[in-house]
């Protein structure tokens, strides 16, 4: 049975989390963490890959504290906890080098702290204190942040280049990495397939409201939408064929307001053809896919697109994401595919034919089923990259930092203020 939604609360990481190589750095480190009124059990023993194997099936903690003791290679492997770590995780890295440069490089690259063996209980305690103190203090942008939402539409150029995979992908990964509260909103009346791609059964809940837009508020929402997820809901239909679309795109509108007030993350898979009949639900729309395939049809309805956004929606920074590419069997090359719509690709997803087919017979979105998958990495990296523009970043910005460290940890704005990197190390006693 599917679930009516209702909206949880946001903040549900667990404060700490910590996985250190030895006894004895964590015999120093329990009754610190007890004394801060943390849970002990949450003191693991291992180093950085324990760390980043447990985090990429968990939710990240607020304060993570990771052992580089075993690490031959600190500052790649800690890319690689960036891959999995969620963004405004604090890090704070242990390690038994005394090296003022390693020191200098890991503050650089996004850490809040470094500690040196042996740990100490006073020094654990600053360090962590220090840490705590970036959640407690007061933020200038509280007020927004409170309030904070960013709408999606996904447009394909052409029908079968993969914007509802996009979409129902972006959804899911908004909604289960990041635990944003996530609507999807799948426009498709007829022939949508966001239900179908989270095994869901559409219910009646769009069908009605495109009928009654007088009933929407914020109970038809709770009452109307499906669950996909603790933070995920969807609100699509299946409408018989002999049943046009009769409506004047009020109820869309209406909907896109309600959803800013009950989730932070909306998600607009949006049919070609509504661009023509309802300009007006981009206004409030702050990113928009265009997801094309490398074919003179897709290049000339890309142009075509591009050209109606900016004379209709000239608030909007669309990202160009090329979809099911394939070296060498391309009907077009991506330079003359750019040249031509005189604008980059942001975002290239290779043709998976076996990860599409997997994610179908397990009944789940492509980027759940096939994360170990090239294509899976780079939806991940535009689900970043969305939620940058969102925030007001240019997308040239967002492109440019997806391979960052400081880009996916997001963990520059809480860097102290003052210059850590000029203070030395202290030696070993």
């Amino acid at each position: 049975m599917n679930a009516p939604w209702k909206p949880s609360m946001p903040g549900n990481r667990d404060p700490f989390n910590a996985f250190l190589c030895d006894d004895a750095a964590l015999d120093v480190l329990r009754p610190v963490v007890i004394e801060m009124g943390w849970q002990p059990e949450k003191c693991n023993k291992g180093g950085l890959r324990n760390a980043v194997q447990s985090l990429s099936i968990s939710a990240s903690p607020n304060i993570l504290m990771v052992d580089l003791s075993e690490s031959g290679d600190p500052l790649s492997d800690i890319n690689a906890l960036a891959e999995v770590c969620e963004p405004g995780t604090v890090v704070i890295a242990v390690g038994q080098v005394n090296d003022v440069r390693l020191y200098r490089d890991l503050i650089a690259s996004g850490i809040h702290d470094y500690l040196l063996k042996p740990l100490s209980p006073g020094q654990i305690r600053d360090s962590l204190v220090n840490a705590q103190a970036i959640f407690s203090a007061p933020k200038s942008h509280d007020p927004q942040a409170a309030k904070r939402h960013i709408s999606t539409a996904v447009i394909g150029t052409r029908g079968g280049v993969g914007a509802s995979t996009l979409a129902t992908s972006l959804a899911w990964l908004f909604s289960a990495d990041n635990k944003m509260p996530t609507a999807l909103l799948d426009l498709d009346v007829h022939f949508g397939t966001g239900a179908l791609s989270l095994d869901l059964e559409p219910g009646r809940g769009l069908t009605d409201a495109i009928e009654n837009p007088s009933r929407i508020d914020g109970l038809f929402i709770e009452r109307a939408m499906i669950r996909a997820n603790d933070h995920l809901a969807i609100l699509s239909a299946e409408a018989p064929m002999n049943t046009p679309l009769m409506t004047d795109g009020a109820a869309f509108v209406q909907l896109e307001e309600e959803f800013r007030q009950a989730f932070e993350m909306t998600v607009i898979d949006l049919p070609r053809n509504m661009l023509i009949n309802f300009p007006h639900l981009l206004n409030d729309v702050n990113v928009v896919l265009l997801v094309v395939e490398m074919t003179l049809a897709s290049a000339r309805d890309a142009i075509r697109i591009l050209s109606w956004l900016k004379a209709n929606a000239g608030h909007i920074q669309p990202i160009i994401v090329a979809n099911k590419v394939q070296a060498g069997v391309s009907e077009i090359s991506k330079a003359d595919f750019e040249a031509s719509i005189e604008r980059k690709i942001a975002f290239t997803i290779p043709y998976d034919i076996k990860a599409a087919a997997n994610a179908a017979k397990l009944g789940q979105t492509f980027a759940d089923a096939n994360r170990s998958a090239k294509a899976g990495s780079v939806i991940r990296d535009l689900s970043k990259a969305v939620m940058g523009v969102g925030d007001g970043e240019t997308v040239d910005e967002v492109v440019k930092a997806k391979s960052s460290l400081l880009g996916k940890l997001d963990l520059k704005a809480l860097m102290p203020k003052k210059d850590k990197a000029k203070q030395p190390v202290p030696a070993k006693a």
